[in-house]
């Protein structure tokens, strides 16, 4: 399969074809004419990627990951488990971080509003100038 057929078949970008291959993704075999082809189990392997990129995995851990997998599915063996478990809680991690940075936001806003609200009417961009 030529990585156009391989892009329609999979909604995938040619130029991210590449790039998953640059990254040591995905393999493909190089014609006489340099033409990359890809084995029959190549859209697999592309819905795997998107599956981990969708997971929020870098794709150093997608390489890492990728001799892991179990059958044709997204299942993965027991041995990966605990990276996955990792990558787990630096999410949950990052979650929680967030939420507090966007609790301390809309205090701000609330406390700017209010003072806001109670304060004489805004200088004009007109007034301001003058």
């Amino acid at each position: 399969m030529k990585i156009g057929e391989l892009s329609r078949e999979t909604g995938v970008a040619v130029r991210l074809l590449r790039y998953y291959e640059a990254q040591g993704l995905l393999t493909s075999h190089r014609s006489e004419g340099g033409h990359r082809h890809y084995d029959p189990e190549a859209p697999a392997t592309v819905a795997r990627i998107r599956t981990l990129l969708a997971a929020g995995l870098p794709t150093k851990v997608i390489r890492e990951l990728m001799p892991c997998f179990v059958g044709d599915g997204a299942e993965l063996q027991a041995c990966v488990l605990d990276h996955l478990r990792a990558q787990y809680a630096e999410l949950d991690s990052r979650i929680a971080d967030l939420t507090r940075a966007r609790t301390v936001l809309g205090d701000i806003l609330d406390v700017s509003t209010r003072v806001l609200a109670t304060s004489e009417p805004a200088v004009t961009g007109r007034e301001a100038v003058g």
